[in-house]
């Protein structure tokens, strides 16, 4: 049932939001000359996909975990972004092709052997990674690879159609936190 929620929001969210996508768009090729960043990521099963995002970041930045980015490589504009949480629309198509859940565990980096090991063992590699869940709300990050883990795991465990819409309701509203940076 929740797959038929993700369908269903994610092309109401790509036709209702076309208009935003075009000002974002522009205003991300101003900033960078690149609006749209593209990285691979452990999907479903520990199968590689493309994650989509618009980019927050200079282009040229490594592509690390974001806890492991300076904070220097964000733009003024990819503050905006991120606070916003508006980097994440694109990832509105991951979900329409299958890629994602709007609900799940973020998606990591194939280089974080530490959390992608964890989440084999715990089953979280099972399912869609998701746009939001329990870990975001909780302002959990991937610095912190087992309690990421863990966090995850509760939620699977837990996931109802009805924490599906809470969690969607709860990040709709500002609760939770993006992935944070180094300052220093």
């Amino acid at each position: 049932m929740m797959r038929f929620f993700d369908v269903l929001f994610s092309l109401v969210g790509l036709f209702a939001g076309f208009p935003v996508f075009l000002c974002l768009l522009v205003a991300g090729y101003f900033d960078t000359g690149a609006p749209l960043f593209r990285q691979e990521r452990v999907g479903r099963g520990g199968q590689p996909f493309t994650l989509v995002k618009f980019r927050t970041m200079t282009v040229g930045t490594a592509s690390v975990a974001t806890h492991l980015a300076h904070a220097s490589s964000v733009t003024r504009f990819g503050r905006f972004l991120r606070k916003t949480k508006l980097d994440e629309l694109p990832q509105l198509w991951n979900v329409l092709v299958g890629d994602m859940s709007i609900v799940g565990p973020r998606p990591c980096l194939p280089v974080q052997a530490e959390l992608v090991s964890l989440r084999k063992k715990l089953g979280v590699l099972d399912v869609r990674p998701g746009i939001t869940g329990l870990a975001q709300l909780r302002g959990i990050d991937m610095s912190t690879p087992e309690e990421l883990a863990k966090t995850d795991a509760l939620m699977l465990e837990q996931l109802s159609l009805f924490h599906y819409f809470v969690y969607i309701f709860q990040t709709a509203a500002g609760k939770g936190s993006g992935d944070r940076v180094k300052n220093g």
